[in-house]
């Protein structure tokens, strides 16, 4: 019953009631990874998957992740205490001279509804700012995001920039924004490309498992 309650009233963007039911569900003894994995995560799923068809918009991807933001908090200790592992981790941003982030938070948010550490660099990052990253905070996956013609060869310049640093086979790269296409994120050398931030997450859990 708990996880139930606490996916719906995420869904619905009731960040004092999922707390709520965080800490009750804690308390009648349930481990904190189910409520992470039945709770909190499949909420964020179903939104996601709604968002990709079109059935709820960023309005509501924001409120949901703020819901679910507000169920971490109290379940985080917890799950420190068990010992829990994150699914993996991922670095994201905008490229350099782009300016736009609605984007890339909302991809940051369904990365992170799916279990995944994110360290977000912001927006308007060059390569060697990307490259110290990977090698201060070793993730599994980089993602960046390209919202003008004018800067998705920046994204270009950061994979090179990860190959020259002899980096490239320690993670995998994910690009997306407006001009982006699968064809052009296949002749730059990333690992893949997603239109939203729904298909983002997955994708970046399909790499996590490979």
């Amino acid at each position: 019953m708990y996880m139930q309650d606490i996916s719906t009233q995420l869904q619905k963007g009731k960040a004092r009631d999922v707390k709520q039911l965080v800490q009750e569900a804690l308390d009648a003894g349930i481990s904190p990874v189910q409520i992470l994995n039945e709770g909190l995560i499949h909420g964020m799923s179903v939104i996601g998957g709604k968002f990709k068809n079109n059935e709820v918009f960023v309005p509501e991807v924001l409120i949901a992740a703020r819901a679910m933001n507000a169920g971490l908090e109290i379940l985080r200790p917890a799950l420190v205490l068990a010992g829990t592992k994150s699914r993996g981790k991922a670095i994201i941003c905008t490229v350099q001279g782009d300016l736009h982030d609605i984007g890339k938070n909302l991809v940051k948010m369904m990365i992170e509804g799916q279990g995944v550490d994110v360290v977000d660099l912001g927006v308007d990052i060059d390569s060697d700012t990307v490259v110290e990253a990977i090698r201060v905070h070793q993730p599994n996956v980089v993602c960046l995001s390209a919202l003008l013609t004018t800067t998705m060869m920046n994204q270009k310049a950061i994979i090179d920039a990860i190959r020259k640093a002899g980096l490239r086979d320690r993670v995998r790269i994910l690009v997306g924004g407006a001009p982006v296409t699968a064809q052009f994120a296949t002749e730059i050398g990333a690992d893949g490309y997603t239109a939203d931030a729904a298909s983002a997450a997955e994708a970046v859990l399909s790499f996590l498992k490979v």
